[in-house]
């Protein structure tokens, strides 16, 4: 089987034409570097300026990519592959040779086929005499296994800082996966969002990219300029990455027919859209999928996790809830708010992704039902007065004025408010019915998260409830790192007001977070340490957050409990940084028992 004897021509033609289409391989080829063909094609040279990478693992196969950059005016290039279990290739397992071409930007994916399970393989890539990077990925093991560890990552903004956080998971030795939560790359220009340190970091975008990009060939031309970073391309040639995209991979806030930043002049989105997944299957080692808007998918391990990748933005997301539209001063206004974040019509996944999620984890036979996805699950519930406060807070600070008395405000309500939570959960019995109504009448801060879409949340919580499944879900987005008590509403029909599972969340690469609006950066870490405890006790379900630092998380599980650790850098905007040890982070759940735990 290993032994086919396909050859050289057969391969040549079966180029990744398409919408990021990947060759199958099937073990070696026989062929050599050297036989007859298209001489045209032969003597370019080329380099291999973007590195290589692996994704999609699974027992019997793994998608390796590179990306080959011809240094003449060519329409094609010749490229070999390589696999092998040994770093040194001494004894290669599988190889092959197509032809990649400007159709699909001169990348490359290649499936091979027929692996052994839970073994580590190493690729290269060879065209024109010039051979790549090796990289590195791992199989998924099939049988009763230990542990499983991931590395779980979001949010990289080149111009906002160094990807310092890449370079650090490049180091982890003992890997199983990277799971990439969505925001791989940005869309805005170098006058956009969290641009104002990239000319003097060195980080600002080319010339002929540096404005927001729209067309397939910007979208193009942005990743080819991310996966340039040496510490994003040691990372993916360090472990298997598993994908999923946000909305900055298409633009802001997108759902399924629009955007926050998709404007007049900004051409149809629908067309957008499409240009934009074409450039992340192009770019990213993830499997071809038939519909490319359909990238949920399953990856078992072993006996121990199963792994549901969901899609929470492009595939069935109606549009986000805007608190414009409702009083909330009002108690009607707030009833038809709760009503319509509510309303069993509103979807994030769909029915078809929420049936088949909700039927995988009713069937599913591992320890640990894992939920790799975008936003956050937890019910992130803020005392309205600060919610009101932050969102005038945001609209000065877009307006260009100084929002510097109105966060002195902050951080005295913040104090307030939480000495009347503590009495409460303390049981004052001289609390009054209005400091209670104070911090008990709250709403969601984020609408672009599960709180705006609360039917489906109740659904996937009932099942791990009813299906008596532990349920760990893993998030990005918010820039910040958080861990949650995932809890079922009251009107849950499986089960009210009960835990169903946790959640954790990664902060970002580079991207800045609530010290951004916050103005945390100005203040002590003795106050920032206050101002992080305050919303932990604030918000009911939220057990820990880190609203400072930039980082990563990882996540282990064994038979009886999954451990999050999460891990920080001291700066994105110096090329010099150590690890924040003191600011290293870490909580676990049990198996069978539902409750956070600090470590």
């Amino acid at each position: 089987y290993r032994a086919m004897t396909f050859t050289r021509r057969r391969f040549l033609k079966a180029s990744a034409a398409g919408f990021g289409a990947a060759v199958l391989s099937f073990g070696l080829t026989g062929c050599s570097l050297n036989d007859d063909d298209d001489e045209t094609t032969k003597q370019i040279p080329v380099n291999f300026d973007h590195g290589v990478a692996s994704g999609d693992p699974l027992a019997d196969s793994l998608i390796i990519w590179t990306r080959i950059t011809p240094l003449e005016n060519v329409t094609s290039v010749n490229v070999v592959w390589q696999a092998s279990t040994d770093a040194n290739f001494t004894t290669i397992s599988h190889d092959g040779e197509t032809q990649v071409s400007d159709a699909t930007d001169f990348t490359l994916k290649v499936d091979l086929q027929g692996l052994d399970a839970n073994t580590t393989y190493y690729y290269r890539f060879i065209s024109n005499g010039k051979t790549s990077p090796t990289g590195a990925g791992k199989t998924l093991p099939t049988d009763n296994i230990e542990q499983v560890k991931f590395a779980v990552v979001s949010c990289a903004n080149y111009p906002a800082g160094y990807f310092h956080v890449y370079g650090e998971i490049a180091k982890q030795t003992d890997l199983d996966a990277v799971l990439h939560l969505g925001d791989y790359i940005y869309e805005y220009g170098n006058t956009g969002y969290a641009t104002e340190d990239a000319a003097e970091l060195g980080r600002l975008l080319p010339d002929d990219n540096s404005d927001e990009i729209i067309s397939l060939a910007d979208y193009r031309k942005r990743y080819a300029h991310y996966r340039k970073d040496d510490n994003l391309q040691a990372a993916h040639s360090h472990c298997a990455f598993i994908t999923v995209w946000d909305d900055h991979e298409i633009t802001n806030d997108t759902w399924h027919s629009g955007a926050e930043n998709h404007n007049d002049g900004e051409g149809e989105f629908s067309e957008r859209k499409m240009h934009a997944l074409q450039a992340y299957f192009e770019w990213m080692p993830i499997r071809n999928v038939a519909d490319k808007e359909r990238i949920y998918r399953r990856f078992e391990f072993g006996n121990l996790v199963s792994l549901h990748m969901l899609d929470t933005r492009v595939l069935a997301r109606d549009e986000q809830v805007n608190y414009a539209d409702f009083d909330l001063t009002s108690s009607q206004g707030q009833t038809d708010f709760v009503a319509a974040i509510s309303s069993p019509t509103r979807a994030l996944l769909g029915n078809e992704q929420l049936t088949w999620l909700t039927d995988g984890l009713t069937t599913a036979t591992t320890q640990w039902q894992v939920l790799g996805q975008q936003v956050l699950m937890t019910k992130m519930h803020l005392p309205l007065e600060i919610l009101q406060l932050l969102m005038n807070i945001q609209v000065t600070q877009a307006n260009g004025a100084d929002p510097s008395a109105l966060l002195a405000q902050a951080n005295t309500l913040f104090s307030e408010l939480a000495q009347i939570k503590g009495r409460v959960l303390a049981g004052d019995p001289t609390v009054t019915s209005e400091q209670r109504a104070r911090v008990e009448t709250t709403a969601p801060y984020n609408l672009d998260a599960w709180d705006g879409y609360a039917y489906e949340r109740e659904q996937i919580l009932g099942t791990a409830i009813a299906a008596q499944k532990n349920l760990v879900v893993l998030a990005g987005d918010t820039h910040n790192s958080w861990a949650g008590q995932l809890v079922t509403d009251a009107s849950n029909p499986v089960s009210a007001k009960a835990a169903a599972g946790v959640e954790f969340a990664t902060s970002s690469v580079s991207s800045p977070g609530l010290e951004n609006y916050l103005a945390l950066n100005t203040q002590s870490n003795e106050a920032v340490a206050q101002i992080e405890q305050v919303i932990a006790l604030l918000v009911n379900d939220l057990a820990y957050n880190n609203l400072v630092e930039r980082g990563y998380l990882t996540v282990t599980f064994t038979q009886q409990q999954a451990l999050a650790q999460w891990q920080y850098v001291s700066s994105v905007k110096t090329a010099d940084y150590t690890l924040l040890n003191e600011r290293q982070k870490a909580l676990s759940v049990q198996a069978g028992n539902p409750t956070l735990q600090m470590v």
